[in-house]
């Protein structure tokens, strides 16, 4: 699997982090979440993930530079890599 970094809120490229890979997914990098009340709210956590905390401006600003918007009559963002139509599985 490979990834293109998309951006980050930090300063010098630190957490939190998002990535698109070249199987049509996104990898995020952050502080894992280790509080155990928060960590009883999840749900249906297979063996292998984990959760990880991002701010909510990084989603935001990352979806706005990335996801073509639907009202614009600009031409939608070219994704760096070509979806696989497949299941990513953690392997990678």
């Amino acid at each position: 699997m490979r990834m293109r970094f998309l951006g980050s809120t930090s300063e010098a490229g630190a957490c939190p982090t998002l990535y698109e890979t070249d199987r049509g997914t996104i990898v995020v990098q952050g502080l894992q979440v280790t509080d155990a009340e928060a960590l009883a709210d999840l749900r249906d956590v297979l063996d292998g993930e984990t959760a990880v905390e991002v701010p909510r401006e990084l989603i935001t600003e990352i979806a706005r530079r990335v996801l073509p918007d639907a009202a614009s009559k600009h031409a939608p963002a070219a994704n760096a890599f070509p979806s696989s139509g497949g299941t990513p599985t953690a392997t990678g």
